[in-house]
C-alpha cells in the first residue's frame, strides 16, 4: 500500500502539490522540497506550482467572504472568536497580516474570509497574497531540497520510532494551538478593555 502511494505520489506529484497548497500546505511543500532533492520533481516547477496553490487557495477564500456573506454568517457561530481575532490583527497591522497570515495556526483560511467581509482592495489582497504565496513556497521548499537527506534519514527514523515520534509531534501540536489560543485570549481581552474605557 505505502509503495503504491509512493507511485502515485511521484507521477501525480505536481497536481497532489497543487490541491494541498490550496487547502493546507507545508507538509505538502515539505514532501516537494524532498522529491526535487531525489530527483522526482523539478525544483523550479515544484515553486511554481506550490506558490500557485497557496495564491489560489486564498483566492478562493477572500471571494468566498466577499460573495457569500450567508456561509460566512453561519461559519460565524462556530468560528466566531477567529473572525474577530482577524478583524483585530487586519485593523491594527494593515496589510502584512495578509503576508504572514499562512504561518499563523488555525487563521489560514479564517483571515482571506475575514478580509473579504472588508471594503479592503481585492486588487491589493491579490498582489499581496500572489508575493507572499511565492516566499512561502520558497522558504519551505527550498530547505527541504537543500536539506533532502537529512530529513530522509529523519522520516525513516520516525517510521521505525513512531512510538516516540507520534507522542512527540502531539506534544509539539498541543504547545502550539496552547499558545496561539492564549494570544487570541489576550487581544480579546485588549479589545474589551478597550470597549469598557
Amino acid at each position: 500500500m505505502e509503495h503504491l502511494f509512493l507511485e502515485w505520489l511521484k507521477e501525480y506529484g505536481y497536481v497532489v502539490l497543487f490541491v494541498w497548497s490550496i487547502l493546507e500546505g507545508e507538509l505538502g511543500l515539505v514532501m516537494a522540497g524532498i522529491m526535487s532533492h531525489t530527483g522526482d520533481m523539478i525544483l523550479p516547477i515544484a515553486l511554481i506550482v506550490g506558490a500557485l496553490g497557496g495564491f489560489v487557495g486564498d483566492q478562493i477564500y477572500f471571494y468566498i467572504g466577499r460573495y457569500n456573506k450567508k456561509y460566512i454568517h453561519d461559519k460565524l457561530r462556530s468560528q466566531r472568536r477567529k473572525f474577530a481575532i482577524a478583524h483585530l490583527l487586519l485593523k491594527k497591522y494593515g496589510w502584512p497580516i495578509i503576508f504572514v497570515q499562512r504561518y499563523m495556526y488555525g487563521m489560514r483560511t479564517v483571515i482571506p474570509m475575514a478580509i473579504g467581509l472588508t471594503k479592503y482592495s481585492a486588487r491589493d489582497f491579490a498582489f499581496i497574497n500572489f508575493v507572499s504565496a511565492i516566499a512561502w513556497a520558497s522558504v519551505t521548499i527550498i530547505p527541504a531540497y537543500y536539506f533532502g537527506d537529512e530529513l530522509l534519514k529523519i522520516l525513516a527514523w520516525i517510521k521505525a520510532h513512531w512510538y516516540f515520534a507520534l507522542p512527540f509531534a502531539l506534544t509539539i501540536m498541543g504547545s502550539i494551538m496552547f499558545t496561539f489560543n492564549r494570544i487570541e485570549k489576550k487581544l480579546l481581552e485588549k479589545r474589551r478593555d478597550r470597549q469598557t474605557r
